[in-house]
């Protein structure tokens, strides 16, 4: 008998049927768009609705930390690329059937925008800042001294202050789109059974809307303010828990390879975190504490905010990283 050794490339450890090609910079990129959709899609809502007096926290003050978080997840994105040096390449070309080239031209329109807005409102800025979130005044205060130094761009700044409800209806579109798309990013990766479904577009939407209500409930100083965005979050914490139980429903109707995707959740090694990290403590206990608060227990509105936000980080590490698990069975 001839002895034959096989010698497969389907077995290689962290190359094939796993791959791990993304880390932890693309789990907070997701989380830091969203936050910042979630941020700059409230700010124009409510000011095209006509209440940016009344809701001044979610419409002039907010959307000031949009930019940052825009930029801080954009270097996170630099950072996992390969070649950092060349990624002014994907402003040369638009592919419409490329979910990178939808993401990188509506970061390159969503990130200008991020910082018009709230020069819109820099004076209502700096008197908030003044006695609130202190470490921001000098920032502030020194970007209104620089703008005002520079008259071609007062003048730009006065213009979009004149247009302002304009500038809205392109914000909240472009915001939505900078949402859906977080998701989409990992949807659009057919190879993932994990990722391989529509749901996942109007999921990393409806968390990030609800990060970014939680941060607003958080830092607002108004009491109906703080109300009114605690509703919307368990409004937002219900629909995404409906999403969640949806994706799991449609995996165990589908194939072998989507049912091993969801029993990751259901028994895997993605068991605990998910149900304790993500659905346990990010969504049902902030949902019990804002409804208790509307009821009048008297709940630090700081906790619910809190645990939300680490919700949503610890959702878009899992999904990242249970994603590059699952594979197709060839």
């Amino acid at each position: 008998m001839k002895e034959e050794l096989i010698i497969s490339g389907r077995n290689i450890p962290n190359i094939d049927p796993v791959l791990h090609i993304w880390h932890w910079q693309i789990p907070l990129y997701l989380f830091l768009g969203g936050l910042a959709a979630g941020l700059l899609f409230f700010a124009s809502y409510f000011y095209i609705r006509g209440r940016g007096n009344e809701l001044k926290t979610s419409v002039q003050i907010a959307p000031a930390f949009a930019p940052f978080f825009i930029i801080i997840g954009l270097l996170a994105l630099l950072l996992d690329l390969k070649h950092q040096l060349y990624f002014w390449r994907l402003y040369t070309t638009f592919r419409i059937e490329s979910p990178m080239s939808w993401g990188a031209w509506t970061l390159g329109v969503v990130l200008p925008l991020s910082f018009i807005w709230p020069l819109t409102y820099l004076k209502e800025m700096k008197k908030y800042f003044s006695k609130n979130f202190t470490f921001m005044y000098p920032i502030v205060s020194w970007v209104d001294t620089f703008i005002k130094s520079i008259k071609p761009l007062e003048k730009l700044i006065k213009w979009f202050t004149k247009h302002r409800y304009g500038l809205a209806w392109v914000v909240i579109v472009i915001s939505v789109i900078l949402g859906v798309y977080t998701g989409i990013l990992l949807s659009a990766f057919n190879a993932r059974p994990l990722w391989n479904t529509s749901i996942l577009g109007p999921l990393f939407l409806t968390s990030g809307l609800s990060t970014g209500a939680a941060l607003i409930m958080w830092s607002s100083k108004s009491v109906k303010e703080r109300i009114i965005f605690s509703r919307i979050d368990i409004l937002l914490v219900a629909v995404e828990l409906f999403f969640i139980v949806h994706l799991f429903m449609g995996f165990l109707a589908s194939g072998a390879v989507q049912i091993e995707s969801a029993q990751l959740f259901l028994g895997g090694e993605f068991t605990a975190i998910f149900w304790i990290g993500v659905v346990g403590i990010g969504l049902v206990l902030p949902l019990i504490l804002e409804t208790m608060e509307l009821f009048g227990f008297h709940v630090p509105i700081s906790i619910p905010a809190l645990l939300i936000l680490i919700g949503g980080l610890i959702f878009r590490f899992v999904m990242v990283d249970a994603g590059q698990v699952t594979r197709y069975l060839y």
